[in-house]
């Protein structure tokens, strides 16, 4: 079974995600910020991590610069509500696989993750 890791910081939209992707069949994992989702990464080995890039504490882009600097090829797909041109050219540069914009679609992030995680939705 796939795994998904999901990092945000609102618990609403944590738990949330967490439930509609886990009634698909996806094993889910969560992280409420980047500290925890880079100290679960080694262990918890997710094909796939759903990472916020507005966070408090440690933002998604400075996780997944981390998680490069590391060497770790986790693929990433962002969820943003910001549309900077910068950050978007950054995480593509440093191999984000996709963007989600905020406020989530449901259909389109289903599509996304699923498509991902080589399932069909």
């Amino acid at each position: 079974m796939p795994k998904l890791l999901i990092v945000d910081d609102e618990v609403d939209v944590r738990e949330f995600s967490a439930n509609f992707f886990r009634k698909r069949g996806v094993d889910v994992a969560v992280a409420s910020g980047g500290a925890e989702a880079l100290e679960m990464i080694p262990r918890e080995r997710p094909d796939l991590c759903l990472l916020d890039i507005r966070m408090q504490g440690m933002t998604g882009m400075e996780v997944l610069r981390e998680l490069r600097t590391r060497n770790d090829a986790t693929r990433v797909v962002m969820v943003s509500g910001i549309e900077d041109e910068g950050v978007v050219s950054e995480a593509q540069s440093l191999g984000v696989v996709s963007f989600i914009h905020k406020p989530l679609v449901l259909d389109e992030l289903e599509k996304k993750v699923m498509k991902e995680l080589g399932l069909s939705s």
